[in-house]
């Protein structure tokens, strides 16, 4: 798969395309790219899917944007594996957000991209101000001679699949739920990196990972983990959230406690699986109360992993 970014030159590819930010590429969204890698093969052109990076809502108000679901990194292997040949990642800034929604399509999707098929949403928006909508796509479509397609709702026990509804899942602590709606279960991942060593001090060392944006859940669960480099997956327990024992301005972090596992793995890629909630993150007094829980926790992932085969 071919990944650009920047500005968009005039080529000679043309494409079926479909727009949006994809958070979590849910079963919603595999079904759009199952369309776009369909409908590229019937017309012989390549399928390409148009994102960007920030999401439109973290440009204009970060403090109140929504929980990420997908880093890029990982949004883009889910593209890959559901066959895209290529991703456009167009930066969402005050020059974008000004574009109008007629120059949109011509500069953007027609010139820049030589989209030949197009397939979005019937609630789908763009151009400043949101301006542009569906039926205003209609027209130009139909004016440039651009086959347009609307997507159908994806529907699952009579619930919309959206990137709010696995939000509102995770956030509840309800795993099989998100899981179910994104098609496999809920995953992080990110650079592991040098932390207090507090973990280590308490005889649970951790494989810490920064998280630069409010995770989707908090709490401590019972986790698989994947090294890139070897793809060795291990077992393990996590908690994700602010670390209210040690202090109440944290950064929120991913800390993996990897059953029977001594590497130094600082600076590897570490994807991390969330299979099943254990309780809500706590602050306790002082740090035997807070080792006398990760032991708790410990036991309690192991006894998942001795009843889950």
């Amino acid at each position: 798969m071919v990944v650009t970014h920047g500005t968009l030159r005039p080529g000679t590819d043309r494409h079926a395309l479909t727009v949006g930010n994809f958070d979590g590429v849910h079963l919603g969204h595999r079904t759009m790219l199952e369309r776009v890698v369909a409908s590229a093969k019937a017309l012989g052109v390549r399928s390409c899917v148009l994102t960007f990076e920030p999401h439109a809502r973290e440009f204009f108000a970060p403090a109140t944007a929504p929980t990420r679901l997908t880093r890029l990194r990982d949004k883009l292997e889910l593209f890959a594996e559901a066959g895209i040949e290529r991703v456009h990642v167009a930066r969402f800034d005050a020059r974008l957000a000004s574009v109008a929604a007629e120059r949109f399509v011509d500069e953007m999707l027609l010139q820049g991209l030589g989209t030949a098929w197009l397939l979005v949403g019937r609630d789908f928006r763009f151009g400043a101000k949101r301006a542009g909508d569906f039926a205003l796509l209609e027209r130009l479509a139909r004016e440039r001679g651009l086959r347009l397609e609307a997507m159908p709702e994806v529907m699952q026990e009579g619930v919309r699949v959206s990137s709010s509804a696995v939000r509102a899942a995770l956030a509840a602590g309800e795993l099989e739920r998100a899981a179910q709606l994104l098609g496999r279960p809920f995953t992080m991942s990110g650079r592991i990196a040098h932390g207090e060593r507090l973990g280590r001090s308490l005889g649970f060392p951790t494989a810490n990972i920064v998280l630069r944006r409010r995770p989707p859940l908090a709490g401590v669960f019972v986790v698989e983990a994947e090294l890139e480099e070897t793809h060795a997956r291990l077992r393990g327990a996590a908690s994700v959230g602010r670390r209210p024992t040690l202090r109440a301005d944290a950064a929120p972090l991913l800390e993996v406690h990897l059953l029977d596992f001594a590497e130094a793995i600082y600076g590897r890629h570490l994807r991390v699986t969330f299979l099943a909630r254990l309780r809500d993150e706590e602050r306790y007094d002082g740090l035997e109360a807070l080792r006398a829980a990760i032991a708790r926790d410990v036991s309690r992932t192991r006894e998942y992993f001795k009843d889950h085969g």
